[in-house]
């Protein structure tokens, strides 16, 4: 096992044996959730000690210009937290087994990149991604970096310090929206939006397509860190039930799917995978 992954317990031990004889073999879709970035820094909102937050709606964002200032302002010094977070090694060897040959794509829920930069060729990022920017009116793209300067340029009084208090999320609590200046698309100044999928908000069909492409092409579905509450990856599950596709849960923790699961491990993703890859190529 890798140097810096974290020994798994005998039960968890257990489980990844049969998981592994399972999954020998099999061509395996992979979906991840936010317990897969938890080793980056990047929290898990909903596993134990997360605190209760009412996230904005895609209507309210739409609606109302505070809430689109509230958004920005609070987004923009917390934007640095995602910027910084590095794939941790659950990542990289999900990236390996794509290149042995085992994981056919990534299905993620989170927004935050990391699989691509860890290496992984085939994502699809159902949720969208935090480091794109895109006009709701004529489309255009633009990176969150560019974005972020020209809020620093028209905002310069707004700066992160012990007077703005960050959310385990990354999004700060700015008391004080009034004279924050909203950046409009550089192209037709229509409004611009993060390109997530805000609560409230459709996974975009082609996403969903291309997700569901990659489970009717595998042998096997792997869940990685999700409890699976969003509706989203429970549909995937579906299909590989109906399919009659093992699915294998690795989570710290309750899911809507234990159910349905051939083998449900409990442990950290970082961990199991570096086990499972061993056990794997062994």
């Amino acid at each position: 096992m890798a140097a810096d992954a974290r020994p798994l317990d005998a039960v968890a031990q257990a489980s990844l044996a049969q998981a592994a004889e399972i999954l020998a073999g099999r061509r395996i879709a992979v979906l991840t959730g936010a317990g897969m970035s938890t080793d980056s820094g990047i929290p898990d909102y909903r596993g134990a000690g997360a605190p209760v937050r009412t996230p904005m709606t895609y209507s309210q964002f739409l609606a109302d210009e505070p809430y689109r200032k509230r958004y920005w302002a609070g987004s923009h010094l917390g934007w640095e937290r995602f910027a910084q977070a590095r794939p941790n090694l659950g990542h990289e060897t999900l990236a390996q087994l794509e290149e042995d040959g085992s994981v056919t794509g990534v299905i993620t829920q989170n927004v935050d990149g990391l699989h691509v930069r860890a290496g992984s060729r085939r994502v699809v990022d159902l949720h969208g991604s935090m480091d794109r920017v895109r006009c709701l009116h004529c489309g255009q793209t633009f990176s969150r970096a560019a974005v972020a300067n020209r809020i620093a340029t028209l905002n310069p009084w707004l700066v992160a310090g012990d007077n703005h208090h960050i959310n385990p999320d990354g999004d700060a609590e700015v008391d004080d929206i009034t004279l924050f200046e909203v950046p409009e698309c550089s192209v037709c100044g229509g409004t611009l939006k993060p390109d997530i999928v805000f609560f409230g908000e459709f996974v975009p069909p082609v996403k969903f397509e291309e997700a569901r492409g990659l489970v009717a092409r595998a042998d096997a579905l792997l869940i990685l860190g999700s409890s699976l509450v969003v509706n989203s990856g429970i549909r995937l599950v579906v299909q590989a039930g109906r399919k009659r596709i093992p699915t294998i849960i690795v989570n710290r923790g309750e899911t809507k799917a234990d159910a349905r699961a051939a083998v449900k491990i409990e442990a950290g993703t970082t961990e199991t995978l570096a086990a499972l890859r061993e056990a794997l190529r062994a």
